[in-house]
């Protein structure tokens, strides 16, 4: 269940000393099917990252045949050098790689750069490239558990996932625990396929694939610069999905990757789905939960498992969604706390005992349904993010 699940890859893992706890740091996924498609989305965020510019050219281009990712330091807000210092390191696993194999890379172009950490300081190069050699050595069919683990910052678990198809399977790997916010979060994601599938239709199905999984969660709500999931095709089991086929089955790899993202969230003890429903449209729906979810005094009171399901109620008011206040009903985890805008079942009677939290918001104003996925806010949360770079 990793990135070499699917046939035509080959992945590795290995410590280049960019962490200072001597981790594994460098990940390398190389595609070696007859196809090489690709598709990428990236961060909205208006800052982004040296290696978020440079993988979006390269996705532009529809041919990547190799991935390079490190952990332990971000190379955002670096300027000009860092952009330089990302393309050098897709030159030197472009050159590398083809020396390797024998296989002609035509050159940098065909090299996806993803790197996360601390944001604003330029990555050891005199590290960074030994590195990407080593991981070349390295690589095997079976690589994609040290992948995984390679890319890992503040996660304590890695991420990896497969969906099969007929004949023909999608694999994964991500990473990412904290800056998990609309627009994706501070993670990294490569997914890949070999199923026979070009750039448009990779494209089609990993957008409407993260639309409902990656853009749903909302940890922090604080955005990245360094967000970049992939979809790689190798081509190699000779089938070609239909679009829907593919879409689904790229859908639920992501889907399991986001949720495994929210568990590890830093600091949660808690996993909170918002469904919200009756809503006028998806927008307002995804809105409503969006809302709640970055609300801290709600994160704070499920930390605490505190049945203060007012500041519910006082998070949709916030938004623009279509709703009558007076119409509005709230259950946490079953009971309806909230009927008509106003108390209804004894509060508690609420169990926020356990892990696992639902909060269902019926707007009474449509048909359209969305759901938020986030977690609750802790101590650990706050000491964790007050002193990661120090």
């Amino acid at each position: 269940m990793t990135v070499t699940t699917p046939r035509g890859f080959r992945a590795a893992g290995v410590a280049a000393g960019l962490k200072s706890s001597g981790a594994a740091d460098i990940a390398l996924v190389v595609n070696d099917g007859p196809d090489a498609g690709i598709a990428g989305v990236f961060t909205a965020n208006r800052v982004k990252a040296a290696p978020v510019l440079w993988s979006q050219q390269v996705v532009r281009g529809g041919v990547v045949r190799a991935v390079v990712l490190n952990s332990g330091g971000a190379n955002a807000c670096t300027g000009p050098a860092g952009f330089q210092d990302t393309h050098a390191t897709a030159e030197h696993t472009a050159a590398a790689l083809t020396s390797s194999s024998n296989r002609l890379i035509l050159g940098a172009g065909e090299v996806a750069v993803c790197s996360t950490g601390l944001i604003g300081e330029r990555l050891p190069m005199q590290k960074l490239l030994p590195g990407v050699r080593a991981a070349i050595r390295g690589l095997a069919r079976d690589g994609g558990a040290a992948a995984a683990e390679a890319i890992m910052t503040t996660d304590t678990r890695s991420k990896t996932t497969a969906a099969k198809g007929s004949g023909w399977t999608v694999g994964g790997m991500a990473k990412g625990a904290g800056m998990l916010a609309p627009a994706m979060a501070t993670m990294l994601c490569v997914l890949t396929t070999d199923a026979v599938a070009g750039p448009e239709t990779l494209d089609a199905a990993l957008r409407a694939a993260t639309r409902v999984t990656f853009d749903r969660i909302d940890s922090d709500g604080c955005m990245s610069t360094n967000d970049t999931v992939l979809l790689l095709a190798s081509g190699a089991s000779g089938i070609e999905p239909t679009q829907a086929e593919l879409t689904a089955a790229v859908t639920a790899a992501c889907h399991d990757l986001a949720q495994q993202l929210i568990a590890d969230a830093e600091g949660a003890t808690k996993q909170i789905a918002i469904d919200v429903v009756g809503a006028a449209d998806e927008d307002d729906a995804v809105e409503v939960g969006r809302s709640v979810a970055r609300n801290t005094l709600v994160k704070t009171a499920l930390f605490g498992n505190d049945p203060n399901w007012g500041r519910i109620l006082a998070a949709v008011g916030t938004t623009s969604a279509a709703f009558e206040p007076d119409g509005v009903d709230v259950a946490v985890n079953g009971v309806w706390v909230c009927r008509s805008g106003a108390a209804a079942e004894d509060r508690s009677k609420m169990d926020l005992t356990g892990r696992d939290v639902t909060i269902r918001i019926d707007l009474h104003a449509g048909d359209a349904a969305a759901t938020i996925w986030t977690n609750d806010l802790s101590h650990a949360y706050v000491h964790e993010n007050s002193a990661y770079s120090t």
